[in-house]
Order: C-alpha cells, then sequence, then structure tokens
C-alpha cells in the first residue's frame, strides 16, 4: 500500500499490536521498546489512552493493559460496515458449502485489502485476517478486481509497474498476466494457483456493492481446490449474483 503515514496514528496502532503480539500486561519500558519510540514519547501516547479509557494501569507488576473500549468502539462501526453487515450471511454460506475459506475483498492503491475472512471448515486451512493487504496481481481477489477493468485500463496500469514474484509461480511478464485475466473474465471467475501462497489455491469472480466493485474469493490447499475448481465457481459466482442482488434491492 502507498500513501503519506502519520507518525502519531503510526505509534497508537503499533501499541495495540504489541499488546496483540505479547497478550500480557506490558510496563512503559517494554511498550516504548516494542514500539521502537523514546520512552517519553510512549509515556505521553499512552498518558492520553489512559485518560480516553482506552488503557488502564495495574499496581503489581507496574504495567498497562487495553480496555474493552477499542473492541466495542470497532464492534459498533464494525456491525455496520456497508459491505459487511449485507455479505457476512452470504459469505458464510458459500462457506459451508464449499468447506473453505471465503474472503471478501476490494482495492486498496495498488493493493487488495481483505474486507472480511470467513474461516474455512477444515483443520487444515487456507486463514488470513480482514485488514491484510495482497498484492493485485499474484491474488485471486486481485486478479478479478483487475479483469473487471476494460482491456485499455489494464494495460495502462501495468505499464509503468513491475511483477514482483511472490512465488515461483505468480505471473510477473505482463502479456501473461494480461491473457490470464482476459480468458479468466470470459468464464466468469479467476484462479491463482499457488501465485500468492504456495500450495493454495484460490477461486474469485468480482461484483458492484454500493457502486463499488468487490471481489470474493473461495481459498484452500491445492489437493482440495484443484480436483474442485469449476464446483467452487458454480457456487461462487451463484452467491455473488445473489449478494449483488441482494444489495441492489436495498
Amino acid at each position: 500500500m502507498t500513501g503519506v503515514t502519520v507518525t502519531a496514528i503510526a505509534r497508537v496502532i503499533d501499541i495495540f499490536e504489541a499488546f496483540q503480539a505479547s497478550q500480557r500486561p506490558l510496563s512503559l519500558t517494554e511498550l516504548a521498546e516494542a514500539v521502537g519510540v523514546p520512552k517519553s514519547t510512549c509515556h505521553a501516547i499512552v498518558s492520553t489512552l489512559t485518560a480516553r479509557g482506552y488503557l488502564y494501569t495495574l499496581s503489581r507488576p507496574r504495567a498497562l493493559y487495553p480496555t474493552r473500549r477499542m473492541f466495542d468502539v470497532m464492534h459498533d462501526i464494525s456491525v455496520k460496515d456497508p459491505f459487511i453487515e449485507r455479505a457476512t450471511p452470504v459469505l458464510e454460506r458459500l462457506r459451508d458449502a464449499t468447506r473453505e475459506t471465503v474472503i471478501l475483498g476490494k482495492r486498496q492503491g495498488d493493493s487488495v485489502i481483505y474486507l472480511q475472512v470467513v474461516e474455512g471448515l477444515h483443520p487444515i486451512r487456507y486463514s488470513a485476517k480482514p485488514g491484510e493487504f495482497k498484492p493485485l496481481h499474484s491474488s485471486s481477489i486481485g486478479k478479478a478486481l483487475l479483469g473487471s477493468l476494460k482491456e485499455p485500463e489494464l494495460r495502462t496500469w501495468l505499464k509503468e509497474r513491475t511483477l514482483p514474484a511472490v512465488t515461483a509461480t505468480t505471473k510477473t511478464a505482463h502479456e501473461a498476466l494480461v491473457a490470464d485475466v482476459l480468458d479468466s473474465r470470459k468464464l466468469g471467475y479467476f484462479v491463482t494457483r499457488g501465485e500468492n501462497v504456495s500450495d493454495v489455491w484460490a477461486v474469485a469472480a468480482f461484483l458492484q456493492l454500493h457502486n463499488d466493485t468487490v471481489a470474493v474469493a473461495v481459498a484452500g490447499p491445492q489437493h482440495r481446490i484443484e480436483s474442485s475448481v469449476a464446483e467452487v465457481a458454480r457456487l461462487l459466482v451463484a452467491s455473488c449474483s445473489f449478494l449483488a442482488r441482494q444489495v441492489e434491492r436495498g
């Protein structure tokens, strides 16, 4: 993802991710080290978060830990997400039908951002988290979103870009990617064969939601998806059509 990073906001996020990684109370010194900032800077941020009710202090050991406030704020926001609220029940039914992980994503600059992930039912499955970014050229959702472009738009986007090899099977040649995307668009679905994560195959399709182009993917280990691409694609396309109609009806 490209763009300007606001340092103060990045440090607040780093603090919460430090708690996520440690899953235990942290002292001010430990937080400063985890975030990579001077202790005085960390103290100023922590003091603000504590005053706003997002952190609380423990006496023994002298440490800090997040309250539920951030969880509650984000929960209240997420349940009214214009995409997620309508899409999740459909994604869950698709997950139940395929038993594989189902992902909703959209384009964010030159990347895909995952908006929702409904994990598969198998013990061995593809795992991901909402908020993760993936390359457009190597992910199935990315290829589906590229497939939503007209061919001249696709070629213009590619013109000044290199396509790094994410795995050994990533398509790094422009013409190879264009041919793959255009052929897939005729089929109505897009497939990655270990191009973004080795040994993971995924099938994706794009659709319009609230005048935005999004895409849904079904992803799983190669040994399961390879033999069922056509059936997964049939279920996927039907789910996308249903979701688009549902949103259109309001």
